[in-house]
Protein backbone atom coordinates (compact mmCIF):
# COMPACT_ATOMS: atom_id res chain seq x y z
CA UNK A 1 0.00 0.00 0.00
CA UNK A 2 1.24 3.43 -0.64
CA UNK A 3 0.31 6.45 1.70
CA UNK A 4 0.20 9.80 1.04
CA UNK A 5 0.24 12.49 3.16
CA UNK A 6 -0.33 16.65 2.77
CA UNK A 7 0.81 19.08 5.21
CA UNK A 8 1.15 22.94 5.16
CA UNK A 9 -2.60 24.38 4.86
CA UNK A 10 -4.18 26.96 6.60
CA UNK A 11 -5.69 30.39 7.20
CA UNK A 12 -3.43 33.40 4.97
CA UNK A 13 -4.70 36.82 4.24
CA UNK A 14 -4.80 37.43 0.58
CA UNK A 15 -1.62 38.31 -1.37
CA UNK A 16 0.11 35.99 1.02
CA UNK A 17 1.77 32.72 0.75
CA UNK A 18 1.74 29.35 1.66
CA UNK A 19 3.90 25.70 0.79
CA UNK A 20 2.32 22.32 0.87
CA UNK A 21 3.98 19.73 0.96
CA UNK A 22 3.23 15.82 0.20
CA UNK A 23 5.49 12.80 1.39
CA UNK A 24 5.04 8.97 -0.48
CA UNK A 25 5.39 6.45 1.90
CA UNK A 26 5.07 2.67 1.43
CA UNK A 27 5.61 -0.32 -0.58
CA UNK A 28 9.44 0.03 -0.88
CA UNK A 29 8.79 3.00 -3.96
CA UNK A 30 11.70 3.21 -6.39
CA UNK A 31 10.15 6.25 -8.32
CA UNK A 32 7.41 7.65 -9.32
CA UNK A 33 6.31 8.77 -12.64
CA UNK A 34 3.71 11.82 -11.91
CA UNK A 35 2.80 13.74 -8.76
CA UNK A 36 -0.03 16.76 -8.79
CA UNK A 37 -1.74 18.61 -6.41
CA UNK A 38 -5.59 19.05 -7.24
CA UNK A 39 -8.11 21.32 -5.32
CA UNK A 40 -11.69 20.87 -4.75
CA UNK A 41 -13.92 24.16 -3.39
CA UNK A 42 -17.21 23.77 -1.67
CA UNK A 43 -19.75 22.98 -4.91
CA UNK A 44 -17.48 22.74 -7.22
CA UNK A 45 -15.60 19.72 -9.27
CA UNK A 46 -12.01 18.76 -8.17
CA UNK A 47 -9.66 20.57 -10.28
CA UNK A 48 -5.99 20.06 -11.24
CA UNK A 49 -3.60 22.53 -9.80
CA UNK A 50 -0.28 21.50 -11.05
CA UNK A 51 1.76 18.43 -12.20
CA UNK A 52 5.51 17.50 -12.38
CA UNK A 53 6.53 14.37 -13.60
CA UNK A 54 9.88 12.62 -12.84
CA UNK A 55 12.26 13.97 -15.19
CA UNK A 56 11.14 17.57 -14.04
CA UNK A 57 8.00 18.37 -17.00
CA UNK A 58 5.75 20.87 -15.08
CA UNK A 59 1.74 21.89 -16.39
CA UNK A 60 -0.60 24.62 -14.31
CA UNK A 61 -3.75 25.55 -14.72
CA UNK A 62 -4.57 29.23 -16.18
CA UNK A 63 -5.65 30.44 -12.92
CA UNK A 64 -2.39 29.32 -10.98
CA UNK A 65 0.38 30.15 -13.28
CA UNK A 66 2.81 32.59 -11.90
CA UNK A 67 1.62 32.22 -8.74
CA UNK A 68 2.28 28.60 -7.79
CA UNK A 69 5.47 26.33 -8.16
CA UNK A 70 5.21 23.01 -8.06
CA UNK A 71 8.20 21.07 -7.33
CA UNK A 72 9.61 17.52 -6.11
CA UNK A 73 12.37 15.73 -4.31
CA UNK A 74 12.32 12.27 -5.86
CA UNK A 75 14.87 10.82 -3.64
CA UNK A 76 12.53 11.78 -0.75
CA UNK A 77 9.46 10.91 -3.02
CA UNK A 78 8.08 14.33 -1.52
CA UNK A 79 6.39 17.20 -3.96
CA UNK A 80 6.02 20.82 -2.86
CA UNK A 81 3.51 23.31 -3.60
CA UNK A 82 4.53 26.99 -3.77
CA UNK A 83 1.51 29.36 -3.57
CA UNK A 84 2.45 33.23 -3.47
CA UNK A 85 0.17 35.85 -4.36
CA UNK A 86 -2.78 33.98 -2.77
CA UNK A 87 -6.56 34.91 -3.56
CA UNK A 88 -9.99 34.35 -1.94
CA UNK A 89 -10.72 32.47 -4.91
CA UNK A 90 -7.63 29.80 -4.27
CA UNK A 91 -9.41 29.02 -1.32
CA UNK A 92 -9.71 25.01 -1.20
CA UNK A 93 -9.26 21.48 0.15
CA UNK A 94 -6.07 20.78 -1.58
CA UNK A 95 -4.71 16.99 -2.71
CA UNK A 96 -2.17 15.38 -3.70
CA UNK A 97 -2.12 12.55 -6.77
CA UNK A 98 0.85 10.21 -7.48
CA UNK A 99 0.56 7.46 -10.52
CA UNK A 100 2.87 5.65 -12.27
CA UNK A 101 4.62 4.65 -8.60
CA UNK A 102 7.37 1.74 -9.25
CA UNK A 103 8.05 -0.33 -6.30
CA UNK A 104 10.81 -3.07 -5.49
CA UNK A 105 10.37 -6.08 -6.67
CA UNK A 106 7.24 -5.36 -7.87
CA UNK A 107 6.84 -3.15 -11.15
CA UNK A 108 4.16 -0.42 -11.64
CA UNK A 109 1.35 -0.45 -9.20
CA UNK A 110 -1.57 -0.18 -11.68
CA UNK A 111 -3.99 2.38 -9.24
CA UNK A 112 -3.23 5.87 -8.35
CA UNK A 113 -3.01 7.05 -4.96
CA UNK A 114 -4.37 10.49 -3.65
CA UNK A 115 -4.01 11.84 -0.49
CA UNK A 116 -6.40 13.14 2.78
CA UNK A 117 -6.61 16.32 1.59
CA UNK A 118 -5.18 19.58 3.61
CA UNK A 119 -7.01 23.00 3.47
CA UNK A 120 -5.93 26.32 2.25
CA UNK A 121 -8.43 29.06 3.47
CA UNK A 122 -7.56 32.93 1.91
CA UNK A 123 -9.37 35.63 3.86
CA UNK A 124 -9.50 39.06 1.64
Amino acid sequence: QVQLVESGGGLVQAGGSLRLSCAASGRRILSINSMDWHRQAPGKQRELVASITDDGRTNYADSVKGRFTISRDSAKNMVYLQMNSLKPEDSAAYYCHAEGIRIRFGGTLPNDYWGQGTQVTVSS
